[in-house]
């Protein structure tokens, strides 16, 4: 780990974050105090490959950077653009726009708002990391029921059936650990289409996770990056879809 104290301004921070060797020993410190471990099957037994700044797990021989698992992951933005980031969120008690921290380092306004909104989700949780392990996934329609409602106000707001004129809510479930402590996400989500829940699945849980989900369609296509396990509230069974392996198992809930 670098020696050099941690930036006390943001010129400091931007000038300390540039170094893409202290950008990488700060996160992975953060993450792993007491040495790099695996984020796909926990090993500790790793080893440092230099010239790529990666990770070689000798448990899984599977390769990882210090982005795995995190609120950094599949995004091409850089450490030394995210750290900074990091640094003014944290310190600006009073709150910092996306068009400034934008000006600031150089990015769109797009891009620093979506950092900013990842940053303050993980100040909010705690860590960096995703969920793992077991994730249960739900969704449900939040509004007031039509009958309580005056005859004006119904036929003003209610306009169809099922979820419509509601607000979607999803919900992703990280059973607990050894400690006894689960955690819980709640999001209000435009609607509860596949192009919009199964990407808040991938951003939020870790890949080879075993998620646990109902019969919805929107949900079929994460076999390809998860355990999927799906249950079937009508039969009162549950089946494993294909999984990452391509392995398919079935039974009684």
């Amino acid at each position: 780990m670098n020696s050099t104290p941690n930036p006390e301004t943001l010129q400091e921070a931007i000038r300390y974050f540039s170094n893409p060797d202290a950008a990488l020993n700060f996160v992975a410190t953060l993450r792993w105090p007491n040495g790099a471990t695996c984020p796909r099957c926990g090993a500790t037994e790793t080893s440092f490959l230099s010239t790529r700044r990666i990770w070689k797990c000798k448990g899984c021989h599977k390769q990882f950077s210090v982005k795995v698992g995190t609120i950094f992951e599949d995004s091409p933005i850089g450490l030394d653009k995210w750290l900074p980031c990091l640094w003014m969120v944290v310190n600006c008690k009073n709150g910092v726009s996306s068009y400034e921290i934008a000006r600031a380092l150089g990015v769109t306004q797009k891009t620093a708002w979506f950092m900013a909104h990842r940053v303050r989700l993980a100040m909010q949780t705690g860590t960096f990391a995703k969920m793992s392990g077991e994730v249960e996934v739900d969704e449900t329609y939040i509004g007031g029921k039509a009958r309580f409602m005056h005859s004006s106000k119904r036929r003003a707001k209610i306009t169809g059936t099922g979820g419509k004129d509601k607000a979607a809510v999803m919900g992703l479930l990280q059973r607990h650990s050894a400690e006894g402590h689960s955690v819980v996400k709640v999001k209000v989500v435009p609607n509860v289409k596949r192009s919009t829940v199964a990407p808040e699945v991938r951003q939020n849980v870790v890949e080879g996770s075993e998620v646990f989900t109902d019969s919805l369609r929107s949900y079929n296509d994460l076999s390809a990056d998860f355990v999927h396990q799906v249950i079937d509230h009508a039969s009162g069974t549950w089946t494993a879809r294909c999984t990452p392996t391509g392995s398919r198992t079935s039974g009684a809930c």
